[in-house]
């Protein structure tokens, strides 16, 4: 009876707001939703000690996409005599970060709207730690210089050939080719011989992923968009279902879900300490750049207590690793603020994010070092440069000669090449779109290892071997 009069309240208030031209508030009832997408039909509510978000989480760590992630490159080389960080321990990271920060977000609003206690309001720790275990799902091998390889390879390289071919909309998704949208595609496409809805996910997980929730005609510059032209339709209905905020209809475009926020500062708070520790493990960093790092998030008192505590413990690299946690435990309860602070301005979809540049001031200051320091010194430096320029040449090589074989099939060299690609790819759909979709869909699923074995073996530099 209780959610039957909120729903009713609900809609009288939004019809008031399209009556006077004021776009309604989301709100956190709509939002958050059990449904999974692809089994609408099947829908009912589940009496076990899972709940279904974290049926969704658990969903995910079994995947053969996710096990694909120890051999993608998060900066540095893989592999290495150096255990540093790949994709798939990058994840894992951001998802118990993200869990922290949903359970926080939802411990401090069921203090002010403790009516929502009956809601799904108490499992946003879950839906959140499900979407960031998912957030990299998309990326190709290579790291970010994957997702480079495959938009310059359209817009500046052979691939240009191809735009005649495709609609206006359609070429921009391959020139702003983005990891984000990809991993929407591959967690709700029905790929061949599979079921329809994907991994059949809950809606709020789903909608928690998109960081970008436009198309990409929308891009710009930056190649930031969330879905492509052919999960468009996709998105929309999640997007409605759960009543976030359209703010465009052609093109397409949707204020974020507000628990994007929290998957994206997940995201940030991970990779920026992360790579300064995997950076000191490599000796890019000295042991005393590195503690100045981390040490100038605290004020005087803070920073003379952990100095303190490094004095008990002799081993570097574990001093480390306890200014590390220390400054992650700081900006977990930073964003935590910065979202309750701004929750209003979040559901109204009108806040201006991400979460990190809303922290007070003094942890604010030390991220942006930070991230300086790591421009200058990591992402600089020469072996994540040689990764990247490795990167382009792979993955564009392998573009090159599979959109060759999927514009003239009828080749010899061309049918071995099709022949493979896995049959859950669409290689042979008679609409072109959809082939170069299957190209993209087989190369961004590839690892490092396996694209680098590829590449050899066209290349005529490694041969199976005959027994």
């Amino acid at each position: 009876m209780k959610q039957i009069v909120i729903h009713l309240q609900l809609n009288y208030s939004n019809r008031i707001c399209i009556l006077s031209n004021i776009k309604p508030m989301m709100n956190w009832n709509t939002l958050l939703s059990a449904k999974r997408f692809g089994l609408e039909e099947y829908h009912q509510e589940r009496h076990e000690n899972r709940s279904e978000f974290q049926r969704d989480y658990d969903r995910l760590v079994f995947s053969a996409p996710f096990r694909r992630l120890q051999n993608k490159t998060q900066v540095f080389p893989l592999p290495g005599s150096i255990f540093v960080h790949n994709r798939l321990t990058h994840s894992l990271e951001v998802s118990c970060v993200g869990r922290s920060l949903g359970n926080d977000v939802a411990k401090g609003i069921l203090t002010r709207q403790p009516e929502l206690q009956q809601s799904f309001l108490p499992e946003i720790g879950a839906i959140v730690s499900a979407a960031c275990l998912a957030h990299d799902l998309g990326n190709p091998p290579f790291g970010h210089s994957g997702e480079r390889a495959i938009s310059t390879f359209f817009s500046e390289g052979k691939g240009l050939a191809l735009k005649e071919a495709l609609t206006e909309a359609q070429w921009e998704d391959f020139t702003h080719f983005e990891g984000n949208a990809n991993a929407f595609r591959l967690l709700t496409h029905q790929f061949e011989g599979r079921r329809p809805g994907g991994f059949v996910l809950t809606y709020s997980t789903l909608a928690s992923i998109v960081k970008y929730p436009f198309s990409s005609s929308l891009a710009g510059k930056k190649s930031k968009f969330g879905f492509f032209l052919s999960e468009e339709e996709s998105f929309r209905r999640i997007a409605e279902e759960l009543g976030m905020t359209k703010l465009n209809d052609q093109p397409l475009k949707y204020a974020r879900h507000p628990l994007v926020y929290l998957v994206e500062a997940a995201d940030d708070i991970c990779y920026q300490m992360m790579d300064i520790e995997d950076a000191h493990k490599l000796k890019i960093l000295t042991t005393d750049e590195t503690k100045e790092l981390f040490l100038s998030y605290f004020d005087d008192t803070r920073k003379a207590h952990r100095e303190q505590t490094l004095k008990i413990v002799n081993d570097v690299n574990e001093q480390i690793a306890y200014l590390r946690s220390s400054v992650i435990g700081l900006l977990i309860r930073e964003c935590t603020q910065a979202f309750l602070d701004n929750e209003e301005q979040i559901l109204a979809g009108t806040f201006d994010g991400p979460l990190i540049k809303h922290i007070s001031s003094l942890p604010a200051s030390a991220y942006r070092h930070s991230s300086d320091v790591s421009l200058e010194k990591i992402y600089r430096s020469r072996d994540v440069l040689d990764i990247e320029l490795a990167g382009f040449r792979i993955i564009g090589t392998l573009l090159e000669l599979m959109t060759e074989a999927v514009c003239s099939p009828e080749k010899a060299y061309s049918k071995l090449l099709i022949n493979r690609v896995s049959s859950q790819y669409n290689i042979k759909s008679p609409v072109f779109y959809e082939r170069i979709q299957a190209v993209l869909d087989y190369i961004s699923g590839m690892t490092d290892v396996f694209a680098l074995d590829l590449y050899r073996k066209i290349n005529g530099n490694s041969l199976p071997e005959i027994s």
